[in-house]
């Protein structure tokens, strides 16, 4: 049971702080923040993401290039130019990593806004921190897996935010239904996201690139936008009052 827990409150914990930190604010800053929240939301994403941290600048950064170039050979992570989901994941981490090390030759407007805490990326992304929060999973699983199948689980601890990433790049780009016609493959990939906090909604995401709210039908619940209408009311953030424009 223990590890049932640990394994689905990582698997959601991480998710969120993927959606709500770094694809809806620092991608498309449906919403805004003081910069005291920004470091808030920063450490969490380095305590729920842990081994798989994702820096929020880079990952901003990739999504613009990725809403701006969708499946063509300037995406970052398109399916129709990877010959598969490993292929995918590769060409995305050094795409991500030439960001992350401003090594990249990237226009300025994709960059505006996008939220930068140096201390914490170079924190989140060192060794010392992907190794120590693996160890500590590792250890979790020793104490209270009850059976060898268990210790498979790992690897998606480890690798917890491109698992994310890779369920919507490569599979909401090939499987799933559409609401809306868009100028790339994106679809739904599920009727009721139960799965990805409302990220498999990507048709409708594409479609309407700064809406906060990634449901349009009736049984398209997006279990962050109620988060983020709390996080609104009570003053921690501030929705933009016409958040279907987009970023650019």
């Amino acid at each position: 049971m223990e590890i049932f827990l640990f394994f689905v409150a990582h698997w959601y914990l991480s998710l969120l702080m993927q959606t709500f930190f770094l694809h809806r604010y620092a991608a498309h800053k449906m919403f805004t923040m003081s910069p005291v929240w920004e470091k808030f939301f920063y450490t969490l994403t380095w305590i729920f993401q842990g081994s798989s941290f994702l820096s929020p600048y880079a990952y901003g950064v990739m999504h613009r290039l990725h809403h701006a170039y969708a499946d063509t050979e300037e995406d970052p992570h398109s399916p129709g130019f990877s010959s598969s989901v490993v292929d995918m994941m590769w060409k995305t981490k050094n795409y991500y990593n030439t960001i992350l090390n401003h090594q990249d030759t990237i226009e300025p407007k994709f960059k505006r806004g996008v939220p930068h805490w140096a201390f914490m990326e170079r924190l989140g992304d060192s060794w010392v921190s992907r190794l120590g929060w693996g160890v500590l999973y590792t250890l979790f699983y020793i104490h209270f897996a009850t059976a060898w199948w268990m210790f498979l689980l790992l690897p998606i601890h480890y690798l917890m935010g491109p698992v994310h990433g890779v369920i919507i790049n490569w599979y909401a780009h090939r499987y799933g239904y559409v609401n809306f016609k868009v100028d790339d493959t994106a679809k739904n990939l599920i009727p009721f996201d139960f799965l990805m906090m409302g990220e498999s909604y990507h048709n409708n995401h594409h479609k309407f690139g700064g809406r906060a709210n990634f449901g349009i039908k009736w049984h398209e619940f997006d279990p962050t936008y109620p988060l983020i209408r709390l996080l609104n009311a009570l003053h921690v953030i501030k929705l933009k009052a016409n958040n279907d424009l987009k970023y650019m």
